[in-house]
This record gives structure tokens, C-alpha cells and sequence, in this order.
């Protein structure tokens, strides 16, 4: 019986920490050694983390990565590994981790795979398809025709990337060449749907090629990205094998049966539709491993339960961070509470993520904040646990009209004084973060970034915003969620209850300047998600006066997104580098 004993890794890899990466690396090596594993399988760019943008255009980086790679083959003994990196054009089979001393034009460059057997380098695999949605563009060429490893006479097909689900020539030419199994190297970040969406076309592969399919994800958070696990083996039926947890570092193991496969005919039984050239092309890496002493016991896989929708966006918010925080060098973060729901959320999650002693929490009471705020804020923080200072800034404020009153001379009240508050707010967040260190979390949601009710360096201000890519109706779920989650709600019932306030000025309602979010929020998704045109929003059933308005408003305050902090994406157009519209821009969607 022919049995494959796969070992995939979701680890999580920080960005440009080539030598804390190894040593993860080189750790799982270890572990999947003692598990008798044929063969370990890490993420795509897993030294380097993913994506590490201009750090590519750095030849002593890539020279770097190379000599990380040097360390990664020494302790691949008595094993087959397959590790992400970065490979220049050129090198040839035998020359992988020849550095560069060139001082010319920038080598092209190429995210790559190396395959390791026995501390040697027998291959590598270049990704055939590079995404522009990623900027990969921007620093990899496309590889040509990935190899076929064959271990002790078992061939497995590998890809980088999406290649996969994308229905690729190269997967299908390692198919035709006699591939028994897939595997696939990853780094899919997280955004809602997306592990289900891959897992069925994963399926709808492996039934229609009678193969293996698996992929390996990274986890953790970089920057913008979350990454989110959930990796897979499916059988040659389509069945899961095995799934990892989702947002869980883990050795994930599996025995696959190859002899399975070609019973129900899929070693090259199935007519690819391809030239024979093309299949010829696919190289056939050799590798002879020692044979196992005495007989294996076979290995109950884990198939961990996928999440539901508002807990897996939860669990997304608090990874991302804990590891934007944790990666940056902060320990603790400060944020403005309210006792509204923006901040009572952003509060919890912070706390989830980083332990309730490292989040500090600041009240800045106004003449416009109501005793309700004042009572759920100071709930909030006595339910969590955390650190409270109370900062009122109404003597402040009337130091700034006062100061301002000769300029303004006669003219009334208006949005400027309600900005004057979130600017105190938010001069004195930053005067915290810089006496104490702590980095600040803004508060604010999609909703209102994507409308700009918000405050340039005020509300806005802070280093990383938390909720940035989550509508406020989505706020409201996940505020449930968490409520839902212990023995009492941690959220005050209040902060949930009420109607959202900005609380800038006499009995303020967000619906005295904005629609209902329930109605917002869908305008929103199909004008900026979907890039839905006034005219089909409107066919969606939504009053045109409002589009109208919704879509003027978004279209008016690019200037301010631009400014904004970097925060997480879960959406599939997040405000940020998913989208990037002119600020200077004289195209309107709507006549004026």
C-alpha cells in the first residue's frame, strides 16, 4: 500500500525577519521529522513573509533570503520540504543559492519554491500565475512549467499561488505527466467568504482530475492583510481529509492513499486536451527517501470546523492586531471611548487580542456628552478590565473658541466647532501615545470613512484603525457576537441599544446628517465593493435622491481616506490599496 504522509505548516511569518522565520521554519522541520513525515510543505514566500513589497527591489535582501534558504536546506534530513522564497532568473538547478554581486539593472525575480530532499536543493517551482491584484506584478515575472516530484516512485504535482482553481496549464500538464497529488503553496489573504469559495473549487478540482488536492495558507497580519489558515487535503473524490484551524499556527498531518487514486483512475488517466509537447515539458524530479523502520501507525487527521461569518470576521480583527501591534514593537495601545458602539468594539477587541493590561482607555467628556455615555463608557471598561483615564475637554474646547473668536468674528456656530472637539480628542490620544509609547487605535468604521463623516486629525488620527473595512451594520453584529460569548454582555446593553452619536453638539443623531445605515450600508457595498453605477443601485430598489447623495459624498472625500491610518481588510474593496481613485478627479458619477 502506497501511502504519502503530508505534513502542511500554517505558519506566520513576519515580513523581512529572514532569520526568525527560518528558525520557525527549521523548528516545523523538526516536528514533522518526529512525525515520520515523507514530506513538509510551507506557504508561499515563507521566508520572506508575504508580500514584502520594495524590500525586493534590495539586492542584499534577496541575497539574504538566499543565504535563509542555505539554513532551510541543512536541516532537511530524511525529508522532503517544499519552502517558499524568492529566486532570481538565471540560476540555474545547480546554482539556487548563488548570490548576486551584480550592480546593474535590477535581476528579475521570481516567487518561488524550493524542493529540498535529504539537505539538498533537487528543484525548484516558480509561480506560473502572479496576480496583479497583489502587486506581485510589480516585483515577479511569471515561472515557467512547475516539475513533477517524485518521492520513492509517488508524483506530486507542485503550484504556487492559484493556479489550482485558476484551471492552470502547468496543473493540468503535471496531471497528464502522472501527478498523484497536489499541492499547492499559498499566502490568500482573508476577506469574507473566500475560505469557502476556495474550499469548493478546491472540491470541484480534485472530483474532476481523480486527484490529491491540498493547499497550504499562511496565518497572521501584515499591514492591511490577514491571513487566515484554513488549509486543506481533499481526497481524489473531493472529500476533506483534513482542514486546519482558521487563524491557528499549526502542523497540520495527513497519510493520503496514492494507490486510491489510481483505482479510480486519475494518474494521467484523463485526457488533459493538451499538446504532447507541452506535457513533455513537465520535469521529473527523482528523490529516494530510507524506508520507514518497523510499520507506521496512521495519523488521525485534523479536520478542524470551518467559522461562522460574524466569528470569523471577529477572529480576523483580533489576529491582525495583535500581530500589527506585536510585529511593530508595541506592547500597549491606547483608544478614545465614548460609550459608543465604534469604540466599545475596538476596545474588545484590543483587549482579546492583547490581554486587558495593555489597553488603556481614554474618556474625554464634552458639554455634549450624555449621561448614558459617560455611564456605558465607564461600564465598558470596568467589564473588561482595563486601564481608564477620564481627560474632559470642555475647558480645552472653550480656550480654542475663545482663541478663535477674533478671527471668526461674527459668524455662528457650525461643523467647525464640532471638528474642534475630535481634534482636542485626538491631540491628546497622540500626546498619550507619544508620552507613554502606546500606539493609538482609531475607532472609526467603513461606513463613515467611506461618506467622510469623519474628522481629519481628529477621530482619524492614530496608527492603525481596527475597524476601517467593517460597515457599521456589521459593527452591531459583531458587537452581538462578542456580547454573546460569555456568561454577560461586555459591551453595554446601552451602547448597542442606543441610537449612534457623535455627540458633537445639542441631541445629535448620525441620521441628521446620513441615511439609516441599514440603508446606507447597501448603497455603500454596491457602489464601492461592486463598482455599481447610480442607475443599477437605484434598479436595486433604493430611492434615487439618496443614491445621489451617497455616491456625491464618497466621490467628494477622497482627500480624506487618503490621510487615514492603515487598518484591516476583510471586504473584497477595502478603502486603501484595493481601491485607489484620484483625490484630484474631475469624472463624476452623478450629474451636478
Amino acid at each position: 500500500m502506497r501511502v504519502l504522509r503530508i505534513a502542511m505548516v500554517q505558519m506566520n511569518p513576519t515580513v523581512g525577519d529572514l532569520n526568525g522565520n527560518v528558525h520557525r521554519i527549521v523548528e516545523w522541520i523538526g516536528e514533522a521529522r518526529k512525525a515520520q513525515a515523507d514530506l513538509i510543505v510551507f506557504p508561499e514566500l515563507a521566508i520572506t513573509g508575504y508580500l514584502p513589497e520594495d524590500l525586493l527591489f534590495k539586492r542584499q535582501f534577496v541575497n539574504d533570503n538566499l543565504r535563509a534558504l542555505k539554513e532551510v536546506v541543512r536541516a532537511c534530513r530524511g525529508l522532503v520540504a517544499v519552502v517558499g522564497y524568492v529566486a532570481r532568473r538565471g540560476q540555474t538547478q545547480s546554482k539556487v543559492l548563488q548570490l548576486s554581486s551584480d550592480t546593474g539593472d535590477r535581476q528579475p525575480l521570481y516567487n518561488a519554491a524550493a524542493l529540498i530532499a535529504n539537505c539538498k536543493i533537487v528543484g525548484t517551482c516558480h509561480k506560473g500565475y502572479v496576480s496583479n491584484d497583489s502587486d506581485e506584478r510589480r516585483y515577479f515575472r511569471s515561472g515557467q512549467q512547475p516539475p513533477l516530484l517524485v518521492i520513492n516512485g509517488m508524483r506530486i504535482g507542485v503550484l504556487i499561488g492559484e493556479g489550482l482553481w485558476r484551471s492552470e496549464e502547468s496543473a493540468q500538464a503535471q496531471v497528464a505527466a502522472g501527478a498523484e497529488v497536489m499541492i499547492t503553496l499559498n499566502a490568500s489573504p482573508f476577506q469574507i467568504g473566500k475560505s469557502r469559495s476556495r474550499e469548493r473549487s478546491l472540491r470541484t478540482w480534485a472530483r474532476k482530475n481523480g486527484v490529491i488536492a491540498s493547499v497550504v495558507n499562511m496565518i497572521g497580519g501584515h499591514d492591511e492583510l490577514v491571513f487566515d489558515g484554513n488549509s486543506l487535503i481533499l481526497d481524489q473524490s473531493g472529500h476533506v481529509i483534513a482542514r486546519g484551524r482558521a487563524f491557528k499556527e499549526e502542523l497540520l498531518m495527513a497519510d493520503v492513499s496514492l494507490d486510491a487514486v489510481r483505482r479510480r483512475g486519475g494518474v494521467g488517466g484523463r485526457k488533459s486536451g493538451l499538446p504532447k509537447k507541452t506535457i513533455s515539458t513537465v520535469d521529473r524530479l527523482l528523490v529516494k527517501l530510507p524506508t520507514t523502520k518497523g510499520k507506521r501507525a496512521h495519523i488521525i487527521s485534523r479536520v478542524a470546523g470551518p467559522l461562522e461569518e460574524v466569528e470569523e470576521i471577529y477572529q480576523a480583527l483580533v489576529l491582525a492586531v495583535k500581530d500589527y501591534v506585536r510585529k511593530n514593537g508595541f506592547t500597549r495601545v491606547v483608544i478614545g471611548v465614548s460609550g459608543g458602539v465604534d469604540s466599545a468594539l475596538t476596545a474588545v477587541i484590543a483587549a482579546d487580542a492583547l490581554g486587558a493590561s495593555n489597553v488603556f482607555g481614554i474618556f474625554m467628556p464634552s458639554p455634549y456628552t450624555s449621561h448614558e455615555s459617560d455611564a456605558d463608557a465607564r461600564q465598558l471598561v470596568q467589564n473588561l478590565g482595563i486601564e481608564l483615564s477620564v481627560i474632559p475637554i470642555a475647558l480645552t474646547f472653550e480656550s480654542y473658541r475663545q482663541s478663535l473668536a477674533p478671527a471668526f468674528g461674527q459668524r455662528s456656530t457650525d461643523l467647525t466647532e464640532e471638528n474642534l472637539q475630535a481634534r482636542i480628542r485626538g491631540n491628546i490620544l497622540m500626546a498619550m501615545s507619544n508620552k507613554f509609547g502606546h500606539l493609538v487605535l482609531t475607532t472609526g468604521n467603513k461606513s463613515e470613512l467611506g461618506v467622510g463623516y469623519s474628522t481629519l486629525y481628529g477621530d482619524m488620527a492614530g496608527g492603525f484603525a481596527v475597524i476601517k473595512d467593517v460597515s457599521k451594520t456589521m459593527v452591531y453584529e459583531l458587537a452581538r457576537f462578542r456580547n454573546a460569548q460569555g456568561p454577560s454582555p461586555v459591551i453595554p446593553t446601552g451602547t448597542v441599544d442606543r441610537p449612534p452619536t457623535a455627540e458633537l453638539k445639542p441631541d445629535q443623531k448620525d441620521e441628521d446628517t446620513l441615511p439609516p445605515y441599514r440603508v446606507l450600508d447597501p448603497i455603500l457595498q454596491a457602489y464601492v465593493e461592486e463598482d455599481r453605477s447610480l442607475d443599477e443601485i437605484v434598479a436595486a430598489g433604493f430611492d434615487r435622491a439618496t443614491v445621489a447623495r451617497v455616491v456625491r459624498m464618497v466621490d467628494t472625500n477622497e482627500f480624506k481616506r487618503r490621510q487615514a491610518p492603515i487598518g484591516v481588510k476583510i471586504t473584497p474593496r477595502a478603502f486603501g490599496k484595493d481601491r485607489r481613485m484620484p483625490i484630484t478627479n474631475g469624472y463624476r458619477s452623478i450629474e451636478e
